[in-house]
């Protein structure tokens, strides 16, 4: 018979803590931003995570989804730069050769994409894709690096 009685607190408690956490704004942003963030839309889940923090600086959910938000732009912005990168490496490329300048050009490019790589950190919970992507887009500059940088 207590174990009922037990049972019946804890199912009222979970009932109330569901309805309190949808009924509050913060949560409601919160479970927003982690929506827009599944779906590749980072920087409005970003500003969505922000709002809900703002709210509520113990939502934990808030400060989890503007963190990832945060890193999976980070990784987002390292793969538009590296695919600009390319795009004028390829144009600089397009000759029968190289000119020292644009050697030099090439190199502090990939100096650049190589040191950002560094700064980017993945977690756990990173779209795996953008990790793959950051990580050939990394290797194919320190290839490049290595073919452009004279030996000694």
């Amino acid at each position: 018979m207590q174990f009922k009685a037990w049972y019946g607190v804890v199912i009222i408690l979970l009932v109330v803590s569901v309805i309190s956490v949808i009924t509050n704004p913060s949560y409601e942003r919160s479970i927003e931003a982690k929506y827009y963030y599944y779906t590749g839309e980072y920087k409005l889940a970003q500003t969505l995570a922000k709002e809900a923090f703002a709210m509520d600086p113990y939502n934990r959910m808030a400060a989890t989804m503007m963190t990832q938000s945060k890193v999976s732009l980070d990784f987002v912005n390292y793969i538009n730069t590296a695919k600009k990168y390319q795009g004028q490496i390829n144009e600089m490329a397009d000759g029968d050769s190289i000119s020292k300048a644009s050697r030099a050009k090439i190199k502090l490019m990939c100096e650049i994409m190589i040191e950002s790589y560094i700064k980017i950190s993945s977690t756990v919970v990173i779209d795996d894709v953008l990790v793959e992507d950051a990580q050939k887009y990394h290797d194919e500059f320190k290839a490049l690096y290595e073919k452009v940088t004279p030996k000694l």
